[in-house]
């Protein structure tokens, strides 16, 4: 160890008098050169002055030299007795690491001792809640279980981080752990013993309620609230006020390719409620009737089984419809009508459409070849089309379904193109014009009993975009649609027939 100016100044003290025989002690060389002075060894009884206090110290290996103007200069070197510096350092290190461990360690204690007082409380209150549930098997349920064992658990987890905290004894973190182990098992015993089956009858309402407020939502939602449907075959109403949502039946027997064509019910004023169900999808080029289905039921329709396969040779577009057994069509690349007995699958009848135009001259909007169309309703059989004399306009025709004459003829100020779709329902035409990818609106209508027409707000929703022909059905008051190759349909809603005075 070498001393620097503190040691020096303090020097002169310790040696006292004794130092005169070298000079001026003033400076204490760190690196002494070598000398001639002999070396000395300041013994722990060595003493500075006469009849002063002495001084103990322990120094060994001095050694002392004087330089070219007379300075005495000295080394001394102190054992690591003297001061343990390094020991010290390491002492301090130690109780610094120790004292953090204490920190952590007595924050983990006060953790569990507040964990503890919690859980102890909570053993409490299951111990209560499990000692009721013994009492009454009925009132309880399956969310009380669940949660009691999620409670024990926490206090399993809790029991296992004392145990391995714990070095010494932990007899009462074993009792506790036992308590605990056996309300678990009183828990799950308890759940076993639903001798009345309470938990599953609960499931069952449960799922059973929330079957009817589905059930609910969706009748809500599909049939606006609405008075009693007039009787089948009845035009007893005030007209169309408004449509459920569609239901899809399914996609047409021909598949997704064959987007355009029609469908519906035939309808008989004789035996309203026995009709057959067709189907009639135009080839892929949207205009020729070739092929056609007939189905007795709706579940031969919807399993496709016990079909009728027919084909015809003449027809054209998707404005087909049924009526009477009979099937009429339009004319493929003419003006003519056509009527098609269901029975034979042979031509009855073909007429000649007074004025009428064809071959894509006025069909509706987004809908090609569909310049005839015809439609059935309480009233019989109508078709919808437009002529050169009323600049494209739709006029109606009353047929004789027998013969295909006209009976008679309205024209309206709606101009055909502009309109997607329409349908007859009690002598009043309905026309509707496409809102958006899923929505039709019906928006006008024309009254053939009274010569009115006017403005309507009556939205349809739809699967896929485009509207390719409707047909209504009087005796189960219901819109077929062919949509996009798929099969909808719809529940007509009518307005009550206003009351009269007196």
């Amino acid at each position: 160890m070498r001393l620097g100016l503190p040691f020096l100044l303090a020097l002169p003290f310790l040696l006292g008098p004794a130092a005169g025989d070298w000079g001026d002690l003033e400076t204490l060389s760190p690196d002494p050169s070598p000398s001639s002075f002999p070396s000395y060894d300041f013994s722990p009884g060595f003493s500075s002055g006469s009849g002063s206090s002495s001084v103990s110290q322990s120094f060994s290996n001095f050694t002392g030299s004087k330089d070219d103007r007379g300075t005495c200069q000295c080394s001394i070197t102190l054992p690591d007795t003297t001061f343990p510096v390094e020991r010290v350092e390491r002492l301090e290190y130690t109780a610094h690491i120790l004292s953090e461990k204490f920190k952590i360690e007595l924050s983990k204690v006060k953790e569990y001792v507040h964990l503890i007082s919690v859980y102890e409380k909570k053993l409490v209150n299951l111990t209560v809640r499990v000692e009721i549930m013994e009492k009454d098997t009925i009132q309880y349920s399956e969310l009380d279980f669940e949660l009691i064992k999620i409670e024990v658990k926490e206090m399993q987890k809790l029991i296992i981080r004392l145990k391995e905290s714990f070095v010494g004894s932990s007899e009462i973190v074993d009792q506790l752990e036992v308590e605990i182990r056996n309300l678990t098992l009183v828990v799950e015993k308890l759940e076993t013993l639903d001798k009345n089956n309470v938990l599953s009858i609960r499931r069952e309402i449960v799922a059973l309620k929330n079957r009817l407020k589905e059930c609910e939502a969706s009748k809500s939602e599909m049939v606006p609230a609405t008075p009693p449907p007039p009787a089948p075959g009845s035009c007893s109403h005030g007209g169309v006020v408004n449509v459920s949502r569609p239901a899809v039946v399914q996609l047409n027997w021909q598949g997704f390719s064959y987007k355009y064509g029609a469908w519906g019910r035939d309808y008989s004023p004789q035996h309203p409620g026995t009709g057959l169900y067709w189907v009639a999808p135009l080839n892929t080029d949207g205009r020729y009737l070739e092929y056609y289905r007939l189905y007795n039921t709706l579940d031969d329709l919807l399993l496709y089984k016990h079909a009728q396969h027919y084909r015809i040779a003449y027809g054209q577009g998707s404005g087909t419809a049924v009526y009477n057994n009979n099937m009429y069509v339009n004319w493929y690349n003419t003006g003519n009508i056509a009527k098609v007995n269901l029975s034979t699958n042979k031509v009855a009848v073909t007429e000649t459409l007074p004025n009428a135009v064809y071959n894509n001259r006025f069909s509706y909007a987004n809908v090609a070849w569909q310049d005839i169309d015809f439609a059935v309703d309480e009233n019989g059989l109508w078709v919808i089309y437009s002529t050169e004399a009323n600049t494209g306009n739709m006029v109606i025709s009353k047929l004789n379904d027998t013969s295909l004459v006209v009976l008679n003829t309205w024209y309206t100020k709606q101009y055909k193109p502009s309109v997607s779709n329409a349908f007859m329902v009690c002598g009043v035409l309905y026309a509707t014009r496409t809102l958006s990818t899923r929505t039709e609106e019906i928006f006008y209508y024309y009254d053939t009993n009274t010569g009115k027409e006017g403005r309507l707000e009556i939205t349809m929703h739809k699967m896929q975009e485009n509207v390719h022909s409707i047909n209504y059905h009087p005796f189960d008051h219901k819109l077929y649609v062919y949509n996009d190759g798929y099969l909808l349909n719809y529940d007509v809603i009518f307005k009550r027939e206003p009351q009269q005075d007196v």
